[in-house]
């Protein structure tokens, strides 16, 4: 079962809500996943298909909560790979249906509403459950051990304007893309998508998700400190053999015996230590010269190797390599 799946299976078990946060859910719901039929004397009726069963159980408990209309439910299975079966709820039309799209804001008068269903959302409450309604009908949400993502779908370009109203009044970052003939209200971020799963009620998805998420950032967060350490520890390493080769120059046509007594003790501690840190050099010199200290007089004897290799002869030099 995908994680959609699991989100829609909770939350179309809700029960118990004020009857204007069930009118907010079940206007949702028809918008985002249903279809207008027309029948004799102009009454309509409602189609509405969805995949999973708990979310058109919900569909049929609500509408058979405002209205007596007559539904016929069919099921077909898919003839593709998955072969997963689709649940279709067919609103017969009739006078009660008029009456039920008018009571969810759907109809004004004699005319389809296509705006939005602002005379349904004044109270939070009815927003989060306009919310709740809109992902049943058309949401999906990745699990999270993948890319954070959440998304609803709809054609209808105002609806998902009016989406993008409602998450941002609700301190959500919504916003709106295009993808062909539909249009997608998305969230991206992991925590507005935890946010969401609460507005919504869907406590046991919700800590699902951040179970997940806690221990993905602490991977993360170890892979970079490791990712971090390697790169510090080629970093010393590098320094060291660059130190060591400089040295060894400067003691075979120099003489380390010609270096003033400060740059020479540091010079033959590295040689005798020649993977140590700055660190491990001042245990090394019993602490007489700090890390600075050392990383001064280290530079000075790059400084004196350079001097020597700008002199001698390119010949000596490979030689010596």
């Amino acid at each position: 079962m995908s994680f959609s799946a699991e989100v829609k299976n909770e939350i179309a078990r809700i029960i118990g809500e004020q009857s204007c946060c069930l009118a907010a859910e079940l206007a949702a719901l028809i918008r985002m996943g249903g279809a207008m039929s027309i029948g004799g004397n102009a009454n309509l009726g409602i189609n509405f298909s969805s995949e999973n069963a708990a979310v058109t159980r919900k569909v049929l408990s609500l509408i058979k909560r405002y209205s007596n209309v007559k539904t016929e439910v069919v099921v077909t299975r898919g003839r593709r790979l998955k072969k997963s079966n689709t649940y279709h709820v067919r609103v017969v039309p009739s006078p009660g249906v008029n009456e039920l799209l008018a009571a969810l804001g759907i109809m004004r008068g004699d005319a389809l509403n296509v705006q939005s269903d602002s005379g349904i959302l004044r109270k939070v409450c009815c927003r989060r459950a306009y919310l709740r309604g809109a992902f049943l009908g058309g949401g999906s949400v990745n699990r999270p051990e993948g890319s954070y993502h959440l998304e609803l779908v709809t054609g209808n370009v105002e609806l998902a304007k009016s989406l993008v109203r409602i998450m941002k009044s609700l301190s959500l970052p919504g916003r709106m893309t295009d993808r062909k003939d539909d249009y997608i209200v998305y969230l991206k971020d992991g925590n507005a998508i935890t946010a969401f799963l609460q507005i919504i009620g869907a406590h046991n998805a919700l800590l699902m998700f951040e179970n997940v998420r806690v221990v993905k950032d602490m991977r993360n967060q170890v892979n970079r400190l490791v990712n971090c350490e390697t790169a510090n520890l080629q970093k010393t390493v590098n320094a060291a053999v660059r130190q060591v080769d400089s040295i060894r120059l400067i003691a075979q046509h120099l003489g380390l015996d010609k270096l003033p007594p400060p740059l020479r003790e540091v010079a033959e501690a590295r040689l005798a230590y020649q993977e140590a840190t700055l660190s491990e050099l001042v245990e090394a010199l019993e602490g007489r010269v700090g890390k600075s200290g050392i990383n001064h007089r280290l530079r000075k004897l790059g400084e004196i190797a350079d001097s020597l290799r700008s002199r001698l002869p390119q010949a000596e030099l490979d030689r010596d390599d």
